[in-house]
């Protein structure tokens, strides 16, 4: 409100010169009417009172405590303190007055009654501020706890204008509904919002509460409230949700269910949905309790030991770890299956001394692992029978290759080629992942430098392959590389394959036997020249007639036609082990 002269209704141009004393350094007010109502204030007595010029207008300076017979009167600042005023007041002109006023003492402290007093201290000991808005000025004043709590200097009458620019942008637009919200209902209100200090600029977390006060007339006569700064609270909780989720995406990522099994009530919590998923259950169907997972649920073979892993826990230090099968699904659904799991969790107690409360922990299905680490226990013990294998096959390659050979010449070339021929079938095991050879691969790997074109029947080629896909597990496929390997070399010295016109055709075909299935092998050359029986026998004929035929259980027959050697081969297949295919499980 304009506290110029001109600015007070009603006043006569000779009375203007009252207004003079505006920048004195006494407090003057303008008052008129029977009850003495103030039509205008100087800044001096604004100041004196705690206020601005303008809230002053409308009101007696008589309406506090005092003595109106001595002129002298109390008046309660806003900001809780008093002060004792001495009035003088001067001639009447026209109903209007100037009233000097100045302070006979000021007391800094408001004096309140006990229980008030202790009020306000009990708020300070607990962190909490007070504060007060007068809609007259727009000034909120703190208690001094408030102001330090928003960073401002005691005494310090800030606006609502200044402090909503410290309100961070998200949270100004929802504390503004709530508190209109409030104040329409008359209701209380509570708001946390994001404030930067007056004296730092640091952010913090502050939690408001507040209500309107009504006036006389119903109309908002003010608002009072408390603040509090919950910064660390806020940031502990906000520390405790990360920890939260952070544990929350380990246990997703790591496939961990989460449980909590209260003892006293045997009630069990499941806390994500990997729980579930575990015991192959629906949220719908519920929980199992601990009396029905030991009765329904548990291996019988692995109940005793489960047993004794819970009541060492409960006699240590509560650190449970144990593994166990379960019944996947319920006990009368069809397909389940008993699957490994691995159970670690904490007791916690009532007390150091007290009984267990609860069970915290989680639980891992390890049932593939498992799988894959009695796959790789079985594959180290097959690797440790083929190496012993493949060692004494090479002791009879060096000793038989000896015997034979008419030179060092001789003996190197028969040597390295049989030794490559072995390592060949050895990789060609090891890059499938059921361990086992392929009989056309075996055959390509040591014809492909005597075709001249593709090897499929039909084509004319120099060399036929002609049969279905035969996979030769470990312990057969050895032996049979060997013995390819071994007729090819004859055929590329003396027979089929030692000219241009020969020809080979190989044939093969599975058949059923009593127990397994029978492969039948025929090799036929031709074009090549004439054959005879050998005068003596070297180490392929040995290997075909001992290796083949006590190694693989093979009933082999050999013909040395003039026209081209012959070779039939029936040998029962070896059963294939299922624990060797990783893929048995999917």
């Amino acid at each position: 409100m304009d506290q110029r002269p001109d600015a007070a209704p009603g006043l006569p141009d000779d009375l203007l010169s009252c207004f003079a004393f505006e920048g004195a350094p006494v407090g003057l007010a303008c008052v008129a009417g029977s009850d003495g109502r103030i039509v205008a204030a100087n800044p001096a007595l604004a100041a004196l009172l705690g206020t601005a010029p303008g809230s002053l207008v409308g009101r007696t300076l008589g309406e506090s405590d005092g003595d109106p017979a001595t002129g002298e009167t109390v008046w309660h600042r806003a900001d809780g303190s008093t002060v004792r005023l001495r009035l003088r007041a001067g001639l009447e002109r026209d109903g209007h007055r100037v009233v000097a006023v100045d302070a006979i003492s000021e007391e800094t402290t408001p004096r309140e009654d006990p229980l008030r007093e202790q009020g306000h201290l009990a708020l300070a000991a607990a962190g909490l501020g007070e504060w007060s808005w007068s809609p007259a000025d727009g000034r909120i004043v703190l208690s001094d706890r408030a102001a330090a709590i928003l960073g401002y200097p005691a005494g310090a009458t800030p606006t609502w204008a200044v402090l909503r620019e410290a309100v961070a942008r998200d949270d100004l637009d929802r504390v503004r509904a709530t508190v209109e919200d409030a104040v329409a209902k008359a209701i209380p209100y509570a708001v946390e919002l994001r404030f930067r200090r007056a004296r730092d600029g640091q952010e913090a977390w502050i939690s408001a509460r507040g209500r309107a006060i009504p006036g006389p007339d119903g109309a908002l006569a003010g608002m009072a409230g408390i603040v509090q700064d919950v910064t660390a609270r806020e940031e502990a909780r906000r520390a405790l949700h990360d920890r939260e989720q952070r544990l929350r995406v380990a246990t997703t990522v790591a496939a961990l269910g989460i449980f909590e099994w209260h003892v006293l009530a045997d009630q069990s919590l499941w806390e994500n949905e990997r729980m579930w998923e575990i015991f192959g259950r629906r949220p719908q169907d519920g929980t199992i309790s601990m009396r029905e997972f030991f009765r329904t649920v548990v291996h019988p073979e692995d109940k005793a030991a489960f047993r004794q892993a819970v009541t060492a826990a409960l006699h240590s230090d509560g650190v449970l770890h144990a593994t166990t099968r379960i019944r996947r699904g319920g006990p009368d659904e069809a397909g389940t299956a008993w699957r490994t799991i691995e159970m670690a969790g904490r007791f916690e107690r009532d007390g150091p001394a007290g009984l267990p409360s609860r069970l915290i922990g989680v639980v891992a299905d390890i049932t593939d692992r498992r799988l894959a680490e009695e796959r790789q226990s079985l594959l180290i013990r097959e690797l440790h029978h083929r190496v012993k294998n493949t060692l004494a096959t090479v002791q009879a390659i060096v000793g038989s290759t000896a015997r034979t050979a008419s030179s060092i010449d001789s003996f190197y070339e028969a040597f390295v080629g049989r030794i490559m021929s072995l390592a060949h079938t050895h990789s060609v095991l090891t890059e499938d992942v059921w361990q086992t050879a392929s009989l056309r691969t075996l055959l390509e790997n040591e014809l492909r430098p005597y075709a001249d074109g593709a090897m499929q029947p039909g084509t004319g080629g120099r060399v036929e392959l002609d049969g279905p896909a035969v996979d030769l597990p470990s312990e057969v496929a050895v032996p049979i590389g060997m013995a390819i390997h071994e007729i090819t070399t004859n055929a590329a010295k003396y027979g089929a394959l030692s000219n241009r016109a020969g020809r080979v055709r190989i044939r093969w075909s599975l058949e059923p036997g009593p127990d397994r299935p029978r492969l039948r092998f025929h090799w036929q050359e031709s074009g090549g020249p004439a054959v005879a029986p050998p005068t003596r026998q070297g180490f392929g004929s040995r290997l075909l007639q001992r290796v083949l035929t006590t190694q693989v259980q093979a009933e082999v027959a050999t013909d040395y036609a003039p026209g081209g050697f012959a070779l039939t081969m029936l040998a029962p297949l070896p059963a294939r082990n299922a624990a060797l295919n990783p893929l048995a499980a999917l």
